[in-house]
């Protein structure tokens, strides 16, 4: 967790550069109670922080202009139900497994998306299954997905089926909440695609740049960043 920990500190919250610094100070930047946690198993649901699903745990993080966004730790096992949830404020989405494969969200037939994405956000070591819309649907706002799965249908009909969906366009207003960032666009590294009419769909003004695919033996392993030209 450790990586990841530190990954999500480049980009959200300086207090996770002091995790790698020795035992102490690792203790106390990934105390449970600097995260929201979503961990269904637990029973006693008073514990500060800690919340049955994603979509209670999104909407009770921050929303604060120029103040970082909580990170939400998503418990390993099983597998976690989302729909069309839309995220409009920066946060960083963490599975809490070894591996993406511990940790799994799943949307099911009649949802657009599994997450909509509508301020700066990160993905980091999560699965992330569609049946049939997309995984992740990116309206705006700076989107990081980073040792991830994406997975949608293998022969979808519907033209909507595919990884990742940008529909992000150069003439929208930005928020007064998002200016200041590095300005929308999708970022991806070391993330196994597998599905979907395309890997990724844009109908808005950005395109792919710096495409690098790496072939593994298990899997293909992507870095490319979907940007304004």
């Amino acid at each position: 967790m450790l990586h990841f920990c530190h990954e999500a500190a480049i980009e959200f919250a300086d207090r996770f550069n002091t995790a790698l610094v020795c035992h102490r100070w690792n203790y106390l930047a990934c105390h449970p109670r600097l995260w929201l946690r979503v961990d269904r198993s637990v029973r006693d649901l008073s514990e500060p922080g800690v919340f049955p699903n994603i979509e209670t745990a999104i909407s009770a993080s921050r929303h604060v202009a120029l103040i970082p966004g909580d990170t939400i730790l998503i418990a390993a096992g099983g597998s976690h139900r989302v729909s069309n949830i839309q995220i409009d404020k920066p946060l960083c989405l963490i599975g809490a497994g070894e591996v993406p494969d511990d940790t799994t969200l799943i949307c099911s037939r009649g949802s657009d998306s599994a997450l909509e994405f509508l301020s700066t956000c990160k993905l980091a070591n999560l699965t992330v299954k569609a049946e049939l819309g997309c995984c992740l649907l990116h309206r705006r706002g700076r989107l990081t997905v980073d040792g991830c799965i994406l997975q949608c249908e293998t022969n979808p009909l519907d033209y909507l089926s595919c990884p990742i969906v940008s529909t992000s366009s150069r003439n929208e207003v930005i928020p007064s909440s998002m200016k200041g960032n590095k300005g929308d666009g999708v970022f991806v590294s070391q993330t196994r695609i597998e599905g979907g009419a395309k890997a990724v769909l844009t109908s808005g003004d950005l395109v792919l740049q710096r495409v690098r695919v790496i072939y593994a033996r298990a899997s293909l392993l992507f870095w490319f960043d979907v940007e304004q030209l």
